[in-house]
């Protein structure tokens, strides 16, 4: 992927070390590590979308304050560009990681991954393709020749999108994707720097609430629906020498996805803080699908999809990525 041979460049541009970081964290002092290794402590890069919503819960709810840990949470904007600070042991798990992007890391040997939690599956109208109100644009197929927003090229968005648009009779090699980050997008989009653009919610509400912005794809529909696009990502040097402490993030995101599965009132509470969003957004947005258990099976369709569009030189072993506490 274009994006990952240059990821190593961005290195210098993340603050991901400092008093940044303590301004969002656990405070040390709370809590047992309970024999946890590197006293419990985590450092975590998020983003500000739906899909790290357990991260937010698990923090207010002192899921993992329960587990003995001490997490801290540092913002990003793209999961890819902490890829070289999870590397450098300056975070230990990225949230909210999109699959393609760590899978071809992977596949590409600049990163030993481990996948700790499935994070989101796509909903119907949770990551759509919209256009302003007054767009010539009215359907998929005049996507073509057009420049399209999105978070970062060749990507789960990418891949998904250009499933559904073949379903749809669109040619997607003729699609130009431009990279924006999400919380720029509709600022370019008003602008005129791309023509339509990939949108994520919480975004995509707010542009949609705001500006009037039409949809003219749902990129939750067939091909992909359900399909998993983010997790929480770690690394297999990190939890071969902290299996404990991997263990007890595991436990607390896991209760923590049940929390947001079961009452989006609690998904409501925690976007505004971390997402950006005005509080009046949040019961509107479309949320995805908070998986509450780590599956094999639904990981492999984001693998057999990559395969089809030839993203990956080789099959991983999907449980070999996924990690498994011991007993």
């Amino acid at each position: 992927m274009r994006s990952l041979r240059r990821l190593t460049a961005v290195a210098a541009g993340i603050a991901l070390a400092g008093s940044s970081l303590a301004a969002c964290g656990g405070d040390d002092s709370s809590g047992s590590s309970k024999g946890l290794e590197h006293g419990g402590k985590i450092t975590v890069a998020s983003l500000p979308l739906v899909d790290g919503a357990a991260l937010y819960i698990a923090q207010s709810k002192k899921l993992f304050e329960a587990e003995g840990l001490k997490v801290t949470i540092q913002p990003v904007q793209q999961s890819t560009a902490a890829l070289p600070a999870l590397k450098a042991g300056q975070v230990d798990v990225i949230a909210g990681a999109n699959y393609v992007s760590f899978l071809s890391a992977n596949d590409q040997g600049a990163l030993h991954l481990k996948i700790l939690n499935e994070g989101a599956t796509l909903t119907s109208n949770m990551m759509n393709v919209i256009v302003k109100a007054n767009s010539p644009i009215k359907e998929p197929k005049d996507l073509e020749g057009k420049k399209v927003a999105v978070n970062i090229p060749n990507n789960i968005q990418s891949l998904t999108l250009d499933a559904i648009l073949r379903a749809k009779n669109v040619d997607p090699t003729k699609v130009k994707y431009v990279k924006v980050p999400f919380p720029q997008m509709s600022q370019a989009l008003d602008k005129g720097d791309v023509d339509a653009a990939h949108m994520v919610e919480p975004f995509l509400s707010d542009a949609q609430k705001k500006n009037g912005d039409r949809v003219v794809v749902d990129g939750g529909s067939e091909p992909v629906k359900d399909m998993p696009i983010s997790g929480y990502v770690s690394t297999q040097e990190f939890v071969s020498k902290n299996p404990k402490t991997a263990a007890a993030f595991q436990r607390a995101i896991l209760k923590a996805q049940a929390i947001a599965a079961g009452d989006r009132k609690q998904v409501e509470q925690v976007l505004p803080g971390y997402a950006r969003i005005p509080a009046q957004v949040a019961p509107v947005i479309t949320l995805p699908g908070y998986p509450t258990s780590n599956n094999e099976t639904r990981l492999q369709r984001v693998v057999d999809l990559m395969t089809a569009a030839k993203l990956l030189k080789s099959k991983p072993d999907i449980k070999s990525l996924l990690f498994t506490a011991q007993s």
